[in-house]
C-alpha cells in the first residue's frame, strides 16, 4: 500500500537527530583533562568511564534489537533517552567518587546509548526498502558526527561552569532530544510499500538467509566480528585521547584541540558513506584490507608529527577508516548471511564495538601513563593494524546448504 513519502522523511530526520545526540559520546576526550585536573584521577581511570560506556553500548544494542520485537521501537528509543540523559546528568555527582562516574556515565548512560543506537537503523530500513544502504548510512553518519556539535559546546561550558555542571546541562539536553526524537520511531504499517515501489530494486542477489543460531555456527561470523573489533580498537583509541593528544604533541590550546575533535568527527560520519560506497565497487574485504594497511602507516607516522595541521589530517583519515567499518560491516554481514535476520546477526556482532573500546583506549591510556608519551602506544597499534590485514585476505562466504549440496554464496565473493 503506497504511503506519503513526507511521513517517512520526518521519521528519518528524527532518526538523525536521535543519532547525533547519542553520538555526542565521541566528544569524551574534551572531558579527560578537566577531570584529571579537578580530581587528580589518572588518565586510565578517566578513560575507563568512556570504555565502560562503549562496552555497555555494544551489549545494549543487541538487547535493544531483541526488545523491539515485543515493545516496539518507540518504547525502546524513549527509554534510551531517559537512561542516556539520566546517566550523563548524574555524572555531575562524580565528586563523590570515581565509581559514580563509572556507574552513571558508563553503565546507565551506556545502556541508553546502546538501546538508542539500534532503533533508527532497524526502523528506517523498513520505511526505505528501496534505499536501505543510503538510509542506514544517513543514520550511522549522524552518530559519527555527534561530536561536531558537542565538543565545542562542552568545552565552552566547562570553561564557564565547570566539568560537573556541564554533565548536568548536557544530560538534560540529551534527555529532551532523544526522548522527543524517539517518539517518532515507529514501524510502517504491515504490507507497507513506498510510492513507485519496485520489488526487484531491493531483491538480494542470491544465497540463503541464515538465522542467528546458524550464523554463529560458521567461522565467518567470528571472522567478521574480529575485523570489526580490530578496526574499532584503532579508531576509538584516537577518539578517546584526541584532544589531550593534540595539545601534548602539537602545543595547541584546549579550545583548538576541541575544535579538532569536531573536525575529525566529520570524518567519522563521512567515512561511513565513502568506504561503504567504495565497497560496492571493489568488495567489502578489499575495503577492510585497505583500511587496515592505511591505518598501520598512519599510526606509524603520527609520533613523528609536530604540526597541528598535519596531526589533524592524519587523525581525520584514521577516523574515516573508523567510520568506514561501521558503514561497510552491515552490508558485509548481509552478503554472508542474508538480509532476513541481519538485525539480530549484526546486532550481536556489535559487541565487537564494546570489546574494541576496551582494547584501544585502555592500551593507549595505560602506555601513556607509564611512559609519559604516546609514541610507544601508537607504534603498538600500528603493528596490530598491520597484522589485522591478514584476516580480510582469508575471509570468504560460508557455504550454503541447498538440496543436500554445499554451494558458495555468489553475491559475497568479493
Amino acid at each position: 500500500m503506497p504511503e506519503r513519502t513526507s511521513n517517512r522523511w520526518i521519521i528519518a530526520a528524527a532518526g538523525v537527530i536521535l543519532q547525533i545526540a547519542l553520538g555526542a559520546v565521541y566528544a569524551w576526550s574534551v572531558f579527560r583533562t578537566p577531570l584529571t585536573s579537578a580530581f587528580h584521577w589518572t588518565i586510565p581511570q578517566v578513560t575507563l568511564a568512556f570504555t565502560i560506556a562503549i562496552f555497555t553500548l555494544g551489549i545494549a544494542s543487541f538487547v535493544g534489537g531483541l526488545w523491539m520485537r515485543t515493545a516496539g521501537p518507540r518504547v525502546v528509543a524513549m527509554t534510551a533517552g531517559v537512561l542516556y540523559g539520566l546517566g550523563v546528568f548524574l555524572a555531575a555527582f562524580s565528586n563523590y567518587g570515581l565509581w559514580v562516574l563509572y556507574v552513571t556515565y558508563g553503565i546507565i548512560g551506556g545502556a541508553g546509548l546502546g538501546l538508542g543506537y539500534i532503533v533508527p537503523i532497524a526502523v528506517l530500513v523498513k520505511w526505505f526498502p528501496e534505499r536501505r544502504g543510503f538510509i542506514t548510512g544517513v543514520a550511522v553518519a549522524g552518530f559519527g558526527a555527534g561530536a561536531l556539535v558537542t565538543a565545542p559546546v562542552a568545552t565552552r561550558l566547562i570553561a564557564q561552569v565547570g566539568v560537573l555542571t556541564t554533565f548536568a546541562c548536557l544530560g538534560i539536553a540529551y534527555f529532551i532530544l532523544v526522548v522527543a526524537a524517539g517518539w517518532f520511531m515507529v514501524n510502517p504499517p504491515a504490507g507497507y510499500r513506498p510510492a513507485g515501489w519496485n520489488p526487484r530494486a531491493a531483491e538480494q542477489a542470491a544465497g540463503r538467509d541464515y538465522t542467528l543460531g546458524e550464523a554463529l555456527q560458521t567461522w565467518q561470523w567470528y571472522g567478521l566480528w574480529a575485523v570489526l573489533f580490530l578496526n574499532v580498537s584503532a579508531g576509538i583509541s584516537i577518539i578517546s585521547q584526541a584532544a589531550p593528544m593534540a595539545e601534548e604533541m602539537t602545543g595547541v590550546t584546549a579550545a583548538e584541540a576541541a575544535a579538532m575533535v569536531g573536525i575529525i568527527s566529520i570524518a567519522n560520519g563521512s567515512g561511513r558513506f565513502l568506504w561503504a560506497w567504495l565497497s560496492d565497487s571493489i568488495g567489502r574485504r578489499w575495503v577492510f584490507l585497505a583500511m587496515f594497511l592505511l591505518q598501520a602507516a598512519l599510526f606509524f607516522l603520527i609520533p613523528r608529527v609536530s604540526g597541528f595541521g598535519l596531526f589533524t589530517t592524519l587523525a581525520f583519515i584514521i577516523l574515516l577508516c573508523y567510520g568506514g567499518g561501521f558503514g561497510t560491516m552491515p552490508a558485509f554481514c548481509a552478503d554472508y548471511f542474508g538480509s532476513r535476520d541481519v538485525g539480530s546477526i549484526y546486532g550481536l556482532m556489535l559487541t565487537a564495538w564494546g570489546f574494541g573500546s576496551a582494547l584501544g583506549p585502555l592500551l593507549i591510556a595505560n602506555v601513556r601513563q607509564s611512559t609519559g608519551h604516546y609514541t610507544q602506544a601508537l607504534y603498538i597499534i600500528a603493528g596490530i593494524m598491520l597484522a589485522s590485514a591478514a584476516i580480510p585476505l582469508v575471509l570468504h562466504p560460508p557455504a550454503a546448504q541447498r538440496g543436500g549440496a554445499l554451494t558458495a554464496q555468489p553475491r559475497a565473493t568479493r
